[in-house]
C-alpha cells in the first residue's frame, strides 16, 4: 500500500488523527518552505546557520520538526534565505 492510500484510510478511520494533522499543518508548511528555499539557494544547514548567526544543530532541529521557532527566529531565517516573511490570521468560515 502506498503512503497516500494508507493516509487516506487512516484519516477516514480516525477523526482525531485528522484534527491533529490539521493542527500541525502550519508548522509543516514552514518546515517545507525553509528546506525548499535553502535547497534552491544551494545552502547547507551550516551555511544558513552562519548567515543568521545560529548553530547548524538549531537549523536541523527546525527542519526535523523538533523546534518551535519564534517570530524573531522566522524573521532571521527569512532574511538568511533572501525571502519575505508573511504571517496571516485567516478567519474561519
Amino acid at each position: 500500500m502506498k503512503w497516500k492510500e494508507a493516509k487516506k484510510l487512516l484519516l477516514k478511520n480516525d477523526p482525531m488523527l485528522k484534527i491533529e494533522l490539521e493542527r500541525l499543518e502550519p508548522k509543516y508548511q514552514v518546515i517545507r518552505q525553509v528546506i525548499e528555499l535553502r535547497k534552491t539557494l544551494d545552502l547547507s544547514q551550516q551555511e544558513l546557520a552562519k548567515r543568521i548567526n545560529d548553530k547548524q544543530s538549531n537549523i536541523a532541529r527546525l527542519e526535523n520538526g523538533n523546534a518551535n521557532p519564534s517570530i524573531e527566529k522566522l524573521t532571521r531565517l527569512a532574511e538568511g534565505l533572501n525571502a519575505e516573511l508573511e504571517i496571516k490570521l485567516i478567519p474561519r468560515s
